[in-house]
């Protein structure tokens, strides 16, 4: 009997290019192949806030496809590869793709929206001088962006220059779908390690997720408000096509 060795065998096939584009780009990434004029590939395709100089509105979209660190790919890859293909049977390769992409572009808007009144409060506090500072100064964020004096400078530089990476909004609009179309199927929880029906671990993972928006921590790195923004986005969807009996 001949064993396939393929990993991608069974799977469906948007998954499949997922995975596979996802991973690409990194490897891009990781080789400077995507730096182009001296800046690097993250700033052309993470997300921006809109009122930042570096803003595309093709960000939207491409900040889905950039991940920060190895692990954070890996992480994202991981729920994709688990969770997604028996949606992307249940449904059609048409359909979950269209909710995996509204759903990643809508994470992107909510967590946008959100940062308004951050950017406005901001605004308020800072002169004309200290913000066409951190405006025109961005620079290298993990280099400069928090070694400001002005500790709301800093948090301005951060909102502006910081770009948004990663697949998770869609990552999460996926797992709050497989809770709902197989909510008593049991997944292992990390740490745990334990079964746990996935209808409790969608709302064990929705509840950390609120919990850890509302800490506003400066030092976490997380987009919390994205992975939230992606289960918003997916549970309104799902709602839609069951209204319309689809």
């Amino acid at each position: 009997m001949r064993m396939d060795a393929n990993p991608f065998t069974g799977l469906p096939v948007v998954v499949k290019n997922l995975l596979i584009i996802n991973v690409l780009m990194f490897l891009v990434k990781a080789a400077g192949l995507g730096n182009w004029g001296g800046v690097d590939i993250d700033t052309h395709l993470g997300l921006h806030y809109f009122s930042s100089p570096s803003f595309r509105p093709w960000q939207l979209v491409t900040h889905m496809f950039m991940h920060g660190s190895i692990g954070h790919l890996f992480m994202n890859m991981l729920g994709l590869f688990m969770l997604a293909p028996p949606l992307e049977y249940k449904w059609g390769s048409q359909r979950f793709l269209s909710f995996y992409m509204l759903t990643g572009v809508g994470a992107a808007l909510f967590y946008s929206g959100a940062h308004y009144f951050d950017y406005a409060q901001l605004r308020a506090i800072l002169s004309p001088e200290q913000y066409q500072q951190v405006l025109f100064e961005g620079g290298d964020l993990w280099a400069t962006g928090r070694n400001y004096v002005d500790a709301d400078m800093g948090r301005m530089n951060v909102l502006l220059n910081m770009p948004m990476v990663g697949a998770s909004g869609a990552i999460y609009g996926v797992l709050l779908a497989f809770g709902m179309t197989y909510p008593n199927v049991e997944l292992m929880m990390f740490p745990l390690f334990i079964p746990i029906k996935a209808k409790y671990f969608v709302l064990i993972y929705g509840a950390i997720t609120v919990w850890m928006s509302l800490q506003r921590d400066p030092n976490d790195n997380v987009a919390h408000l994205a992975h939230l923004g992606g289960m918003v986005v997916g549970y309104v969807l799902i709602q839609l096509w069951r209204h319309r009996g689809r």
